[in-house]
């Protein structure tokens, strides 16, 4: 049939230089699908972070919530009986239902404070995602002392 001798296929570099291209052509492909890797597990960290938060916020919410009601319905019975003997021991009701009263909103106070200090502790931002957000330009160029914490 067909008496010419076949040369052989060899692996290395063609000499057009097109085994270059798709050399490069496939770490972009591997670059992308990283990239895009490296993007999903920043947005589930963030997610993470987001959840976490958010129990705070609540066990925070939770613990004002648990001050207004003992500030409302706990005092407000007891108030007017405090007021009562306190104003019979100074021959003075008046006077002893504002001085019941004054302590009362200071405890009220101090209760607010200890709910506002858990909201104040909660932290709102998701910082480990952006630290590492700032550190991904690092990475990419191949700074890897910059990303594994050691700052120059």
């Amino acid at each position: 049939m067909n008496d010419l001798p076949r040369t052989p296929v060899t692996p290395g570099p063609r000499p057009d230089g097109a085994g270059e291209d798709r050399n490069i052509v496939d770490l972009l492909g591997r670059l992308t699908q990283q990239g895009a890797h490296l993007a999903r597990e920043q947005v589930n960290l963030m997610q993470a972070e987001i959840r976490e938060t958010g129990n705070d916020v609540k066990a925070a919410v939770a613990a004002m919530a648990g001050a207004a009601v003992v500030g409302i319905a706990g005092l407000g019975v007891l108030l007017m009986g405090i007021a009562y003997l306190v104003g019979d021991a100074i021959d003075n009701l008046a006077l002893g239902t504002i001085i019941v009263g004054i302590a009362t909103l200071l405890l009220a106070f101090v209760l607010y404070l200890g709910g506002r200090k858990k909201v104040d502790a909660a932290h709102l931002k998701p910082e480990r995602s952006i630290e590492t957000l700032s550190d991904t330009p690092a990475v990419a160029t191949g700074d890897l002392h910059h990303h594994s914490g050691v700052r120059k």
